[in-house]
């Protein structure tokens, strides 16, 4: 199948501490590859020790906004950021959304308070049904704050658990708080993000998989952004139609962009 109004709203530069390629160059693929839209959305993850987030805010929105304009008429250029753990300093991460003009916000939790992102971890030090417990339940709270646009990745912690070391997860054990997930992310209006990176690594599926996105349209959700996640300017746009199949089949007629941070309505064809 294939679709029109491509947009990738999920997509880290250099400016991320993972990145590797620049806003330019990011663009400039994502124009060689069709998409109408990209949403550059570098990590600002908010319980880092090491980032001078003074810096690294001024010197993202800056080659973003450059970025949007010199690509004005060839691709629409979405300023954003991904706010990790904004729950662990409130503060903060207020202050950076008051402080910068953004398009688009993704929410997302990499760690659980005071450790390691979860793609760190041994899972043969813990128990993972725990862990992932504790990780729903930042979430939640995440949700509860209700300051970002996209929740992004609901399963991350799957890629690596599920993903690398190979442990199967029934998430019928965590049936409870994923239905207040989607529950408070539907009535406070949010969009729900479908990730489409877990299709080309070992997990082999998006991030939420089709049956929270199913039960995420089921419990009044209109809002779904579709994102790659992707880290280089080669892998821009990845599994996004694929993404767009699985909205489709879920009941979406449209998948969200945002400008400044309200949605924007395409629809999925």
């Amino acid at each position: 199948m294939s679709f029109s109004n491509l947009t990738d709203m999920h997509t880290h530069s250099d400016h991320s501490f993972d990145g590797n390629h620049s806003c330019m160059l990011l663009c400039e693929s994502a124009v060689d590859k069709g998409l109408n839209v990209i949403a550059i959305t570098d990590h600002c993850e908010i319980d880092s020790k090491n980032l001078d987030f003074r810096a690294f805010c001024t010197n993202q929105f800056f080659e973003t906004y450059k970025a949007k304009r010199f690509f004005e008429g060839q691709l629409l250029v979405l300023q954003g950021l991904e706010l990790g753990q904004a729950i662990y300093n409130k503060e903060l991460a207020e202050s950076i959304l008051c402080k910068f003009s953004y398009d688009f916000i993704l929410g997302s939790v990499h760690n659980l308070e005071n450790m390691e992102d979860f793609y760190f971890l041994d899972y043969k030090n813990f128990n993972v049904y725990e862990l992932l417990q504790k990780y729903f339940e930042a979430v939640y709270a995440l949700c509860l704050w209700n300051r970002f646009d996209s929740l992004a990745h609901l399963t991350y912690p799957l890629r690596y658990i599920k993903g690398n070391a190979k442990i199967d997860i029934d998430l019928s054990h965590f049936s409870d708080i994923i239905e207040q997930i989607l529950k408070t992310v539907a009535q406070n209006g949010k969009a729900l993000e479908i990730n489409t990176s877990g299709l080309f690594l070992a997990l082999n599926e998006t991030l939420p998989p089709e049956s929270i996105v199913k039960r995420f349209k089921e419990l009044g959700g209109e809002y779904i952004t579709i994102g790659s996640d992707s880290h280089y300017h080669n892998k821009l746009g990845a599994g996004i139609e694929e993404g767009m199949a699985l909205a489709k089949k879920c009941g979406f007629e449209y998948a969200a962009i945002y400008q400044k941070r309200e949605p924007v309505m395409l629809p999925i064809k």
